[in-house]
């Protein structure tokens, strides 16, 4: 893969951040934008104008790195060459199709090199706008298979905000003030996370033999993996249970903090489905198509499960997602009959269509699956080297381009510090790299830049960590 070095530049900040222009714009975004959507403080937000490659320039022409590809949609890089001729081309023939009457004819182009990515022999797609659409679809699907209105889904997790996708989305602050309206039919499993394990999987590892009083640093990941399958199985096997058809999981939790699971948890829950006539669906929209190091996350075990879900990554920039199965699974679906039982507007949109078609000719040819697991492992391995001088560190974690920094009040008791986190977020703003924060607690810092990016940023990033942990040490 060749470096663009005018895609892979440096930050370059000419104003205060956010800058009078981005406060302008806060201002009247404020008059039209309803309070919740975006936050506002006097660190933020800065406005985008234009991005190329791994930079991002905002509305007082401030250059920055952006670490997070756009929530890791830009995992070719932002306005990547191709992605944009792409678009252009289409646009100037079609910009819009009748998706599932009259359908435009680059959406068989993409269906059929989805199907060639695909783990499955005879697949079959569903096409969405959006991630939660994606895992919509796949739980419509499970229902339909089953008979089984119900899902088992995670602790930490996060799916998506439409109501079928909240109903498997952990997290108060999105669900409470919905509640009454989600599948009352969900079931919530532990997911072992290795360096904050939960009190109920400490729990149930203490009925194998751990000791309650020992840390859980000191617990074996085997053990740890087999506390959660166990708790899993408890309750597939419950009267809850009964109404449950699907298990829905991250290979690799995003929002919930980067959290990888030790070896043999995916196995284990595909077993646990195999014995229970239940369908595996992995939400792969964060972790696919490269993004972890493999094509799909779950790769990692040889899993395959019944279900994929992908977006992000996919999409080349463009709103568009994919649910995909086995003919046998999928097949669930019957013959439409000039009704679709699921289907948008912009199903298929043909511009869509043509950019995944061309981001996905890129992470091939450009071998970027691959160097998305070389070059995590190079950058976790400088992340661990700058962490040990920094206490408050607790954890460096991740799989390929996917990183959590998991910052503490109290290395030993692993107490989180989102605090921390957020002055990590605004110093680093300030010196022209743009950074997420994730997990339930808001205390990781999320690392997810494009696939493509140059090994000199990566390597840059680590030197403005080091900095700004030190600045902050010494205040």
């Amino acid at each position: 893969m060749s470096s663009d070095t005018s895609r892979n530049q440096l930050p370059e900040i000419e104003s205060s951040v956010p800058g009078t222009a981005s406060l302008a714009l806060a201002g009247r975004l404020a008059r039209v934008e309803s309070r919740n959507v975006t936050f506002r403080s006097p660190d933020s937000p800065i406005f985008w104008t234009r991005a190329a490659g791994s930079n991002v320039w905002d509305a007082d022409g401030n250059r920055y790195v952006d670490l997070t590809a756009g929530f890791g949609v830009a995992a070719v890089g932002h306005a990547h060459p191709r992605v944009l001729r792409a678009v252009r081309d289409q646009a100037a023939r079609l910009q819009h199709g009748m998706g599932d009457v009259h359908p435009p004819e680059v959406k068989v182009r993409l269906l059929e090199a989805l199907a060639d990515r695909a783990p499955y022999s005879d697949p079959r797609i569903v096409l969405g706008v959006t991630g939660s659409e994606a895992v919509e679809i796949a739980l419509k699907t499970a229902c339909l298979s089953t008979g089984k209105p119900g899902a088992l889904a995670f602790r930490g997790a996060y799916h998506g905000l439409g109501y079928g996708a909240l109903g498997v989305t952990d997290r108060a602050l999105f669900r409470a003030p919905f509640e009454t309206q989600l599948n009352p039919h969900t079931v919530w499993a532990e997911y072992p996370d290795p360096y904050r394990p939960s009190e109920r999987l400490l729990e149930a590892a203490a009925r194998g033999g751990y000791s309650p009083g020992m840390a859980a640093r000191d617990m074996e990941p085997g053990r740890l993996v087999d506390a959660a399958l166990e708790l899993a199985a408890e309750l597939l096997d419950s009267e809850a249970g009964e109404r449950v058809g699907a298990v829905i999981v991250e290979p690799v939790q995003g929002r919930g903090g980067e959290i990888v699971p030790p070896p043999g948890f995916l196995t284990g829950l595909l077993d646990l489905c195999r014995e229970r006539g239940l369908l595996l669906i992995c939400d792969e929209i964060f972790t696919g198509f490269g993004r972890t190091g493999s094509w799909f996350g779950s790769e990692a075990e040889g899993v395959i499960p019944d279900i994929l879900c992908v977006g992000k990554a996919l999409t080349g920039g463009m709103p568009i997602s994919a649910c995909i199965g086995s003919a046998d699974i999928m097949d669930a679906w019957p013959d439409s009959t000039g009704e679709a039982m699921h289907t948008t507007t912009f199903l298929g949109h043909p511009i869509a269509c043509a950019a995944a078609l061309a981001a996905i000719r890129v992470i091939e040819e450009e071998g970027l699956v691959e160097r998305a697991h070389l070059a995590g492992q190079r950058w976790r391995e400088e992340l661990l080297d700058m962490a040990q001088h920094y206490p408050v560190v607790g954890d460096v974690r991740g799989r390929g381009l996917m990183i959590g920094l998991d910052l503490v009040a109290d290395p030993e008791t692993r107490q989180p510090d989102p605090d921390l986190a957020g002055r990590v977020l605004v110093e680093a703003l300030r010196r022209g790299w743009i950074l997420l924060t994730g997990g339930p607690h808001g205390n990781v810092l999320s690392l997810t830049p494009p696939l493509n990016i140059d090994n000199g940023l990566l390597s840059g990033a680590v030197d403005m960590l080091d900095e700004v942990f030190t600045d902050l040490e010494s205040d």
